[in-house]
């Protein structure tokens, strides 16, 4: 891909799943990455494996709930590369304390969808706010945003995390919108059932299977699925494409 060398790219949320499988494939096509998440044994293994294949990665612990961590997180960018040319959002509240509580409407606890905003859209808004400027003064950037197909399926359950990632696709248009003109581009992905390997862990054979029966593919999602259009969106072969929501989910919805 065109135009990612040397670039600086901070991934927030990059311990595991798709976030470390993106981190993985930016440095590969010789981005600097900063890989930033709660889990900083998880950033840290993450920060090794490039290491070790021959690319720069940092590690820092941070929380997408605590606006100074955030802020931390954009500064240590600035001191340890420079700079900064993208930034790729992909931190969620996935607990059983938050996610797993996301019953229907009727059952519905304030708690866990003020918890759910926080983290999965409030936590975004936070990380693009403090990118932004960053970017603008190096005449612009890419940033890229994790939506989810819940944000329009229409599921049963979930609606604080369908609303937020809702939400997700809004502010990404927002900042297209807003400083497209100025050089900065703002995509989203809408990943499908993606056999990270804490869903490996955690999913039984028949949820798996009706995934995959759900899908018009031969196959269920791989992380390294999102790090390659989320690596095309970063690089110069994408600088015309902006607000978009792309969805990348083995074609379970189907959608313009």
């Amino acid at each position: 891909m065109r135009g990612l060398t040397g670039k600086r790219i901070v991934v927030c949320g990059g311990a595991s799943g798709i976030g470390a499988a993106t981190a993985a494939r930016l440095a590969e096509e010789g981005a600097r990455v900063l890989i930033g998440d709660i889990d900083i044994e998880g950033a840290t293994a993450t920060g090794k494996r490039i290491t070790a294949a021959g690319g720069v990665a940092v590690a820092m612990e941070f929380d997408l709930a605590d606006e100074e961590s955030i802020q931390a997180l954009f500064d240590r960018a600035v001191s340890e590369f420079g700079g900064l040319d993208g930034v790729f959002n992909v931190g969620a509240d996935l607990s059983e304390a938050t996610i797993g509580r996301d019953g229907d409407l009727l059952s519905l606890d304030p708690e866990v969808w003020r918890r759910t905003f926080e983290v999965n859209l409030l936590g975004y808004a936070r990380t693009c706010r403090a990118a932004i400027p960053l970017l603008l003064t190096n005449g612009g950037g890419a940033i890229v945003n994790t939506s989810s197909n819940a944000s329009f399926v229409g599921e049963t359950v979930r609606p604080a995390y369908a609303a937020s990632k809702a939400g997700i696709n809004a502010l990404t248009r927002h900042i297209a919108a807003r400083w497209g003109k100025k050089g900065l581009r703002c995509n989203a992905i809408s990943p499908g059932l993606v056999l990270s390997e804490k869903a490996l862990q955690t999913m039984n054979e028949q949820f798996r299977a009706a995934g995959l029966a759900a899908t018009r593919s031969t196959r269920l999602g791989k992380p390294d699925d999102l790090a390659g259009t989320v690596a095309f969106l970063m690089s110069d072969d994408a600088e015309w494409i902006n607000g978009q929501v792309w969805s990348v989910n083995g074609g379970v919805a189907l959608r313009e």
